[in-house]
């Protein structure tokens, strides 16, 4: 059974994303991606959620007249969804004398697990992959944040309620995973970690005479 408030849908609908009549070009078209029934190669979630994030970027921008050509669209999202708090600060405080409500944007951004969940539960999805081309261990490390980010805004809904943290209810929830290095206290996030292949450039770098060492 699909769940019961998909908050894919919630942005579509609160956003108006969808310029179709029935409301289901943009759930076509993440399917068509995701499936490669598009004539194109396969997309994965991140991929997807990506391309939907910017969508809802865009958006926004163009009913308040903020610039959205170029690559402004795309620096804006890498900084409010990346790891620089200071980057971060300055792009809402931007978006706040555009008159665009930061917060509230950040928090309409769907995660990876989101988007997995959406496609494969929502809309039934389902597509044929080998294992090195589903990357289950990205999704399952994207999926772990999710459910952490939306429990803990749970709990400081309920918080909030309750008087013991003011303003914890309108709080922007973010949960980073970082793995560590076992010989020293180098730590990195676990999206670094994967793209460059190794946790430590002194200890598990192929190149590092360290690491041969550690080996």
């Amino acid at each position: 059974m699909p769940p019961e408030s998909c908050k894919v849908d919630r942005v579509v609908d609160a956003y108006g994303l969808d310029e179709s009549v029935e409301r289901r070009a943009i759930d076509s078209r993440l399917l068509a991606r995701w499936t490669g029934e598009d004539g194109r190669p396969a997309e994965g979630y991140r991929t997807l959620t990506d391309w939907f994030n910017k969508r809802l970027i865009r958006c926004v921008y163009d009913r308040h007249g903020r610039d959205s050509l170029g690559g402004r669209v795309e620096n804006d999202y890498a900084a409010l969804t990346g790891e620089d708090d200071l980057l971060a600060a300055e792009v809402e405080e931007s978006l706040r004398g555009d008159g665009i409500d930061a917060d509230r944007l950040r928090r309409d951004l769907v995660s990876w697990g989101t988007m997995r969940t959406h496609l494969k539960e929502c809309l039934d999805g389902e597509k044929e992959t080998t294992r090195s081309e589903s990357d289950w261990e990205r999704d399952a490390v994207a999926t772990a944040r999710s459910v952490a980010e939306e429990k803990t805004a749970d709990a400081l809904s309920s918080l909030a309620s309750r008087g013991r943290i003011a303003g914890a209810d309108t709080a922007t929830v973010t949960v980073q995973v970082q793995v560590i290095c076992d010989e020293c206290p180098t730590r990195v996030s676990f999206d670094v970690a994967l793209e460059r292949g190794y946790v430590c450039d002194q200890h598990d770098c192929p190149e590092s005479p360290a690491a041969t060492e550690h080996r």
